[in-house]
C-alpha cells in the first residue's frame, strides 16, 4: 500500500465532535420530519449511552487517524449529506442506516480503521439502533405470526375468531396486521435497549444469552395485545375509539408498557446480578452449621 495512504493524521477533537453533532442533528430533523417521533427518543437516548460510554475511556483512546482512513470517513460524511432530503418519507431507511455509517465515519476519522476496535460496544448501540428494523423490512415480515398469536389470544379469552392470513376476523368486523403493526418496531427498539443494558451493567453469563430473547418477547407479545384490542374496537366500538388506540394517544400506552415491563426484568435481573453467588461448600457448611445448632 503506498506510503501516502497510511501516513499518520491527528484530525482535533473539536473537528470531529462538531462535525458528529452536525450529522446527528441531521438524522434528528429529518426523523421529525418523517413523523417518527418514537424513532427520535430511542435515537437521543441512545447517543446519550454511547456518549457516556466514551466520557468513561476518553483518556484511552488512540485518537491517531491515517489519509485513508479519512477518506473513507469522508465517503460515510458525503453519503449522509447528500441523502439528507426533504421530503422524506415514514419508514425511510435512511434515518435507521444513517447512524451506524455516522459512528463508523466518527471512529475512522478519529482513531482509523485499525481503532475502531476501540468502539465495538459504541458500533454495536449504533447497530442495534436501527439496522435490524432494516433487515426485517428488507427480508421477513412477521405479520401472519402476529396476526396468529393475536387469534390465539382472542380465542382464549372467549371470542369467536378466525383468522386468514393477516386478517384476524371477528363475527362484526376484521383488522389487517400490517408491517407497521406486526410489533417489529417495538421488538427492535426492546432488542436495543438489551444490548445497552449489557454493555453498561455487569451481569452473568445467563442473562447475556438471554436477555435480548426477552425483550423481543415482550415487544412482541405487548404488540399482539394490542392488536387483540384493536380487532375488538373495530368488532364493537366506534371508529373515535379505534383511531384513538390505534394512531393517537392510546397507541403510545403498549409502547411505554412495553418499556417498563423490559425495565422492570432489567432492574431484578441487576438486583440478583449484585447479590454474590455461595458457592456448593459454602452452602454445605452453612447447613451443617445449621445442623449442629439444632
Amino acid at each position: 500500500m503506498p506510503s501516502f495512504l497510511i501516513r499518520s493524521v491527528c484530525v482535533p477533537k473539536v473537528a470531529v465532535l462538531a462535525i458528529g453533532i452536525v450529522l446527528i442533528a441531521i438524522q434528528l430533523v429529518l426523523t421529525g420530519f418523517a413523523d417518527e417521533v418514537d424513532h427520535i427518543g430511542m435515537s437521543l437516548l441512545f447517543w446519550a449511552a454511547i456518549w457516556m460510554l466514551l466520557s468513561d475511556k476518553q483518556n484511552k483512546l488512540n485518537l491517531t487517524s491515517n489519509t485513508l482512513s479519512i477518506g473513507l470517513a469522508a465517503i460515510g460524511i458525503l453519503w449522509i449529506v447528500s441523502n439528507a432530503q426533504l421530503p422524506i418519507e415514514k419508514g425511510n431507511h435512511f434515518v435507521r442506516v444513517a447512524p451506524l455509517v455516522t459512528g463508523l465515519s466518527l471512529g475512522l476519522l478519529a482513531s482509523g480503521y485499525q481503532g475502531l476496535k476501540q468502539y465495538r460496544q459504541e458500533l454495536a448501540i449504533l447497530f442495534f439502533l436501527g439496522i435490524p428494523r432494516v433487515l426485517s423490512a428488507l427480508f421477513f415480515d412477521i405479520s401472519p405470526l402476529t396476526a396468529k398469536f393475536t387469534s390465539l389470544l382472542l380465542w382464549y379469552a372467549g371470542f369467536d375468531v378466525v383468522r386468514e392470513g393477516v386478517f384476524v376476523i371477528l363475527p362484526t368486523g376484521s383488522v389487517r396486521v400490517y408491517d407497521g403493526c406486526s410489533g417489529i418496531e417495538s421488538m427492535a427498539y426492546l432488542l436495543g435497549l438489551s444490548v445497552i443494558f449489557l454493555i453498561m451493567m455487569p451481569v452473568r453469563r445467563f442473562w447475556r444469552a438471554t436477555l435480548p430473547l426477552i425483550a423481543v418477547c415482550i415487544g412482541f407479545f405487548v404488540n399482539s395485545i394490542r392488536v387483540a384490542l384493536m380487532a375488538y374496537l373495530v368488532a364493537n366500538s366506534t371508529k373515535e375509539a379505534f383511531d384513538y388506540w390505534h394512531e393517537g394517544d392510546g397507541s403510545k400506552i403498549f409502547a411505554i408498557a412495553a418499556v417498563c415491563i423490559f425495565g422492570a426484568v432489567c432492574f431484578l435481573i441487576s438486583r440478583q446480578s449484585k447479590t454474590p453467588r455461595k458457592s456448593c461448600t459454602q452452602r454445605l457448611e452453612e447447613s451443617l452449621y445449621l445442623t449442629e445448632d439444632a
